[in-house]
């Protein structure tokens, strides 16, 4: 492998991109030569159809040493927590649930052993719907990669920076950052800071995109000049490598004599990205009541319904709060969407105790919730001057269809019994006369 130097990336979102590790590896006007520059061999990695729209057709070409297809036979092997659709093991309830932190292992874990998954919905068979899985490791991925035939990974570190080796180039994600790895792109996760934990969105439907702005106009939200691109960096490597795949629901391990990360030089537009959350230009009011979350998406999976999202990932930053005569935090709702919101650092503002960084909250479809008691009261008799809301950083992985817990996150012992209490300190405060309607004789 290369020495690894500072990190450097390509920035937009979108975008075609071109990089080679070794000046010349690109071959000039055309894909596929008859003999790549540095006896390279070509592949094309596709994330759309072959026919899908243009702008909408996902592809890179990857010129690297050996071809993806240099590999022993896949055999299965057991996924332990990591669970796939379809996701009716368990009844379902409308009960709103919530998570503490899983603890971090005490034996040697990577990323690919400490995933578990938490809830999920649709078919991965049929590309809809997503999974949403925490991860909690201790040890580094050494001589093995792991690749995902069934969507993209939407990696949400909370606890420990992650270093991404893929075969497009390395990535750096820390907690505030996020990192989003195609589907079959192949990667392997080292710990930079001991042990790490996190979120995982797994996305089976339409890649993420930028949402659209409307009425916002050209500018805000997530800027594509603030998504980084790896550059070309590949391992020429032999001896024993791993390989583990996640196929059809099912994790697959294959032996390699060489590191599948052999890629040295690659253009196109089928590229992991990262993303700091921290450059997200937050939208807010600044007259009275606030704008529905959706000011807050960064990233979207269209469905086929428009204006309802397969999955949204939202963000609750540090920003300001000025809306006159309002009541500040979340207001007290019921949603189709379903929402699965956990916490980077800090204190959500909508929760004063129990929602806990590395925790996580469950309220599916048409379930009403919003702050609880001591949050109420508080915003109720606050002063309404201008406030910054600090130190903290919340997100929610949003979907259309109902999120269904696994049977690992029922049983956990982290799932907190007593959540519903929290809303329970909500007291009467009517102040109207009690007006009693009579019905005689079928009238009113």
């Amino acid at each position: 492998m290369q020495k690894l130097k500072t990190l450097q990336y390509l920035s937009g979102f979108g975008s075609e991109f071109a990089s080679e590790a070794l000046s010349g590896a690109l071959p000039v006007g055309q894909n596929s030569p008859q003999k790549v520059p540095y006896g390279l061999y070509a592949e094309q990695l596709s994330g759309t159809a072959f026919t899908a729209p243009r702008s909408e057709n996902r592809r890179s070409w990857l010129y690297r040493i050996r071809p993806a297809s240099v590999h022993s036979a896949f055999r299965q092997i057991s996924s332990e927590g990591l669970v796939s659709s379809p996701f009716d093991r368990v009844i379902t309830s409308p009960n709103q649930l919530r998570w503490s932190p899983l603890p971090l292992p005490s034996q040697p874990t990577d990323f690919v052993d400490g995933l578990v998954t938490i809830a999920g919905n649709g078919d991965h068979t049929v590309q809809v719907g997503m999974a949403v899985h925490v991860y909690s490791a201790n040890i580094s991925m050494v001589e093995r990669c792991f690749y995902n035939a069934d969507g993209e990974f939407l990696i949400v570190p909370q606890l420990g920076t992650l270093r991404l080796h893929t075969e497009l180039g390395i990535l750096e994600v820390a907690p505030q950052e996020i990192a989003v790895i195609p589907r079959g792109m192949r990667f392997r996760v080292e710990l930079l800071e001991g042990a790490s934990r996190g979120y995982v969105c797994e996305n089976y439907g339409a890649a993420f995109r930028l949402p659209e702005l409307g009425p916002i106009g050209a500018n805000g939200l997530a800027n594509a000049r603030d998504f980084l691109i790896p550059v070309a960096c590949f391992e020429d490597l032999e001896g024993k490598f791993e390989l583990v795949a996640k196929f059809m629901g099912q994790l697959w391990t294959c032996e390699m004599d060489h590191s599948p990360l052999d890629v040295v030089a690659w253009h196109g537009n089928y590229v992991p990205y990262k993303y700091d959350l921290r450059l997200f230009n937050t939208i807010n009011t600044v007259s009275y009541d606030h704008p529905d979350p959706s000011i807050f998406t960064v990233l979207t999976s269209p469905s086929g319904m428009p204006g309802t999202a397969n999955i949204d990932f939202v963000i609750f930053p540090p920003r300001w709060m000025v809306a006159e005569n309002t009541f500040r935090p979340p207001w007290f709702h019921r949603n189709m969407m379903s929402e699965y919101m956990g916490l980077v650092h800090g204190t959500y503002d909508a929760k004063a105790e129990g929602f806990l960084p590395g925790g996580g909250s469950l309220h599916n479809s048409m379930s009403g919730h919003g702050p609880d008691a001591v949050t109420f009261e508080k915003a109720s008799e606050a002063t309404l001057a201008p406030h910054r809301i600090e130190q903290t950083l919340a997100f929610m992985f949003e979907s259309r269809y109902v999120l269904r817990p696994t049977a690992f996150a029922l049983a956990a012992p982290e799932l907190q019994k007593n959540y519903q209490d929290c809303w329970q300190g909500l007291k009467k405060n009517f102040t109207g006369k009690n007006s009693t309607t009579k019905n005689v004789a079928g009238k009113v």
